[in-house]
């Protein structure tokens, strides 16, 4: 099968076990590489954003069927709320239109929504959020956020 046959490369939760890797579990699947496609697992959160290792688990063949276990999420990162919702039907929590959140994701693949805050010494991200239904991502837009290169933990401004 032609690697055409595979989704994009990104964020997924298995619907079900792929190659070791169980059901219901967030992956980053990469659709090329050495030895060739595999999902990864995550093996750390910084600030809310999933890490990946080098290494994956590689994926058998025939890959339409692999294709086929693993269900798209949207990326980690910050969105603007379009329209508001609440976190679940209980309505434990509700999330006001325009509101700046910061999506992420469990082990599990779900998802997560944390509402940042302005503080005097700028924008706080919290370390806990509030566990959404999938159903309502469609409700956020992303937005676009300038980002370091990998490594750079630097709090100082770059000055032009």
């Amino acid at each position: 099968m032609s690697a055409g046959a595979l989704p994009p490369c990104g964020l997924y939760r298995t619907t079900r076990e792929i190659a070791g890797v169980p059901a219901g579990r967030l992956v980053f699947f990469h659709n090329h590489g050495e030895p060739g496609p595999g999902l990864y697992l995550p093996d750390g959160w910084k600030l809310n954003r999933a890490r990946f290792p080098e290494r994956g688990t590689p994926l058998p063949e025939p890959f339409a069927q692999v294709a086929s276990a693993l269900e798209p999420l949207p990326s980690e990162g910050f969105y603007r709320v379009r329209e508001p919702f609440h976190c679940c039907p209980k309505r434990c929590r509700r999330f006001d239109a325009e509101l700046l959140v910061q999506l992420g994701y469990d082990a599990a693949g779900q998802a997560i929504v944390f509402v940042p805050e302005m503080t005097e010494a700028g924008l706080a991200i919290p370390a806990t959020g509030t566990a959404v239904e999938t159903s309502t991502l469609g409700l956020l837009a992303p937005l676009r956020v300038e980002e370091s290169p990998p490594g750079d933990d630097s709090a100082e401004p770059v000055r032009h």
